[in-house]
């Protein structure tokens, strides 16, 4: 069995929740091209696989998540070589951790800012139920074993309308002291400030938790949401995913 140890050195300095998640032992799980003696490893964690160390072209060929990662350049040949034309290139967007930059009187405002037909809900069994059968929601709550799990460790805010969540921002995963925020509303209810509210109350309640709600953006609509609740960006990002 692999120590986790031995490939934590791959991935210091990458400022990745997902990654933290795996190697704190909270989620996913890691591969290494040997396991005495690794030179590369593949971190997985729900879509994502993340790639560090010295490029190897038969670990790449072992990418279990729809989400290639590489942590430097020099991997994005090999992924290239290795899945062609199954991959289409893109970046995502990682957003600064600033654990101080959070106006909590905006986002009061934001989260109370939704008109009466609807309601602001933190996730219980029912919502959660719900959520986890539609593909608009279900990663909202896809990497916990079940409602148990998810209620010990996970975190979320449904927005309700006639008794069913339209809109919701939860925790996709999990490490020691913050969750990575997933958000996201169903397409008919789009464009009513539902995603905001969602965010907004769902960050205020990390906060009140001690935790820090992480954001990363796989597109810059994404980044206008999250720098509408505080966050700034810091880079993008080379990913590949699977066609």
């Amino acid at each position: 069995m692999l120590d986790i140890c031995r490939i934590a050195p791959f991935f210091s300095e990458w400022d990745e929740t997902l990654i933290w998640s795996c190697l704190q032992g909270c989620m996913g799980y890691a591969i290494a091209d040997d396991e005495e003696n690794p030179s590369a490893a593949q971190i997985v964690v729900g879509d994502f696989c993340f790639y560090a160390g010295t490029p190897d072209g038969g670990l790449i060929a072992k990418a279990a998540a729809p989400i290639i990662t590489p942590k430097d350049e020099k991997w994005n040949p090999f992924i290239e070589a290795v899945w062609g034309d199954r991959v289409e290139k893109t970046c995502r967007y990682a957003m600064k951790k600033q654990p101080d930059a959070f106006d909590t009187e905006r986002l009061t405002q934001y989260a109370e800012s939704l008109g009466k037909e609807y309601e602001l809900k933190m996730f219980d069994e029912g919502i959660y139920g719900l959520v986890a059968l539609e593909n608009w929601s279900k990663d909202f709550c896809s990497q916990f074993i079940d409602y148990s799990d998810y209620h010990k460790r996970g975190l979320g805010v449904a927005a309700i309308y006639q008794g069913k969540p339209v809109s919701g921002a939860s925790s996709y995963t999990v490490y020691h002291g913050g969750i990575e925020i997933e958000i996201d509303t169903k397409p008919e209810f789009r464009g009513k400030g539902l995603a905001t509210a969602c965010g907004a109350r769902l960050i205020l309640e990390c906060l009140s938790r001690g935790l820090y709600p992480s954001w990363d953006a796989h597109d810059l609509r994404s980044v206008a949401l999250a720098e509408k609740l505080g966050y700034q960006m810091d880079h993008p990002y080379t990913v590949y995913i699977k066609k």
